[in-house]
This record gives structure tokens, sequence and C-alpha cells, in this order.
């Protein structure tokens, strides 16, 4: 059964990501929607982008780009090492790279070129890393770097009352260019959960690998989601960005 399944911020955790691939047994006929923030975390980021370049060879992959991903671009093509960057997972991506091969390394930058800042599907569904604030949708962004950046998106629908309609005339109407908006970027262990969160017509699927949560996968039709291990407890000898 031919499936679609998106799956959340991974942050150098290859070890979950392969476990929860592993566990919601995907197939070669499955497409996979990755939401970005592929690096910067625990120690396995260059093992991690090769993972994917692999994967997407036998798979139709789709691969959004996270803030994480874009910053590790900036570092492989321009050096940059925005102290900011290197203190919130940088450092890792940074390690990790130190032994690479220049053939390599240009594999890679091309894998980062060619990431999408955002996907939608036939069913008008919504794929981001992090959000938009125009109106209008995503598309009208005045900055498009902002859409793997905002937190607003998330924010407003944290708070929104559940019995809101779209047929509401106060109703975001950000959220009515959409069926349905999938995310990651903003862990969903800040308001205490640890699985998949759903607000208004959001998914949110960062559900915290980078600190103290698992990786996840959703059928993005049925809502089934996997879970690897907390990815932490997968690399013991690490800090991770705890």
């Amino acid at each position: 059964m031919k499936r679609t399944l998106v799956i959340g911020d991974i942050h150098g955790g290859l070890k979950g990501l392969q476990q929860v691939l592993k566990r919601a047994k995907i197939s070669e006929k499955d497409k996979l929607i990755f939401v970005g923030d592929y690096v910067d975390g625990w120690s396995d980021n260059a093992s991690t982008i090769d993972f994917l370049i692999k994967i997407s060879e036998k798979n139709n992959c789709i691969f959004i780009r996270g803030n994480h991903d874009y910053l590790l671009h900036k570092y492989l093509t321009k050096n940059d090492t925005n102290p900011m960057w290197v203190n919130h997972g940088g450092a890792s991506s940074i390690k990790s790279y130190e032994h690479i091969s220049e053939e390599k390394k240009q594999r890679h930058i091309l894998f980062l070129d060619h990431l999408k800042n955002y996907y939608i599907d036939s069913e008008n569904r919504l794929f981001v890393h992090a959000g938009f604030t125009n109106q209008n949708g995503i598309g009208n962004e005045f900055n498009p770097d902002m859409v793997y950046w905002d937190r607003t998106l998330w924010e407003m629908v944290c708070v929104m009352d559940p019995s809101s309609s779209k047929n509401n005339e106060l109703y975001p109407k950000r959220l009515k260019n959409y069926s349905e908006i999938f995310i990651g970027h903003t862990p969903t262990t800040r308001i205490g959960k640890s699985t998949p969160q759903n607000f208004a017509n959001v998914w949110n699927v960062d559900t915290g690998a980078a600190f103290k949560g698992c990786i996840s996968v959703m059928d993005i039709v049925t809502k089934d989601f996997w879970q690897s291990d907390p990815v932490w407890r997968l690399y013991p000898d690490e800090k991770g960005r705890n």
C-alpha cells in the first residue's frame, strides 16, 4: 500500500531516524516528506545527509529546508561560523565535517542547494519547516527565508479556540489557504507533549529530537505515527543540544 509519510526534525540523530523508519516499515512505494533540520545536534550530521541522499535513490522524497540546514550550507560554502549557530548545534556539524572528503562535501552542498523552502501537494496540503506570515499564502512572503524561521504560525494555532470554524470571520486568513499544514521547527516538548500535535489545521511533527525527545514519522492521511526512542538515549556519550 502506497503511503505518504512526513518526517520530523532529525538534528544529526541518524540512529533514531533509521530506527523509526524501520518501525514505520517503510517500503520503496512510500513517499517521504522531510520537514527539515537534518543537522546540528547529535554527532551523525554528515552521515545523516549521506543517508538521505541514499534513500532518495529508492524512494520518492521531498526535502524541505530547515534553518539549521541553511546555516550548515553557509558554513560549507562560505566558512561562516556564526557564533549563535555554533552554540546551538553547529559545533557538532563542524566536527562532523572535519574529515569529510572534498568530493563528499560537494555532494552534500548540492543536496543542500536543492532543498525546497516548501511543498504543496495535489490535495493542497502545505509542508514547510517553520511557518509563514502572509495572509495570502506562503508564496507571497516578503522575505522567503522566514519560512524556515517563523514561529508565529505555531504560536497562533496553539492559543486558538478549538471550536473555531473556518466560516468564522475571525478565523486566521493564512490558515484558510491550505487544507492542512505540516511543520517542524518548534518542538512539541515545549508545550509538554512528546507526540505530533494538531491545532486548527496545523500538524507539528517536531517532537524534540535535538533535546530529550524522539524523531517522529506520520502518515499524512490516517495520522498514524511512529517514533524512535528518545534520541539522547541512542547517543549516551553525547550532550546534543541539551
